[in-house]
């Protein structure tokens, strides 16, 4: 043919060009496909510098929405907690009408209530006949003082209480 270069182990048809060497021989570069206009085209991924700078802005990203994250589970299981807790002080209440006085049982035998899965997974409950209330005064007289101790992930968030008398102790932590 003429105008057309051929070498050994290589047959040429039309645009197309086959290597006829053996996998282990053809030399690694990458496919190019030439259209009938002349233009060629390589097929094309991504370089190792676009893929670490992906991998950079999505670690930046999650840098800053994982702390917003804990930050928000951390409230919402406070919030869960301190629902609970008012639900045990509507109960003491109540109990309180009926039978003259308060109850250290939160559950069969006492107040009836049982938290959450996923309150009990955070907190544990205790209620208290004596002793002092959240603002750290003695109790005298018929009174209760709830307590919510943080566990695992939701200890670093601190704990909860609240007194028959109303107070809720840390403040800021109920105000939310």
């Amino acid at each position: 043919m003429a105008g057309t270069r051929t070498t050994p182990n290589v047959r040429t048809t039309g645009h197309r060009t086959a290597d006829l060497r053996a996998p282990a021989d053809r030399p690694r570069t990458r496919f190019t496909a030439k259209l009938t206009t002349g233009h060629t085209f390589r097929a094309r991924g991504f370089t190792l510098v676009e893929l670490m700078i992906t991998v950079a802005i999505v670690a930046i990203l999650v840098s800053i929405a994982l702390p917003s994250y804990s930050n928000v589970m951390l409230k919402l299981n406070r919030t869960a907690a301190a629902n609970f807790m008012m639900d045990i002080a509507n109960r003491e209440e109540q109990i309180t009408l009926d039978q003259r006085g308060y109850t250290a049982t939160i559950g069969t035998g006492g107040l009836g209530l049982s938290a959450t899965s996923d309150v009990a997974t955070n907190y544990s409950f205790a209620v208290a006949l004596t002793g002092n209330d959240c603002a750290g005064n003695s109790v005298s007289g018929p009174a209760y003082v709830i307590t919510a101790t943080a566990i695992g992930a939701q200890a670093s968030d601190g704990n909860l209480c609240l007194d028959s008398r109303n107070n809720k102790t840390p403040a800021a932590k109920w105000a939310s």
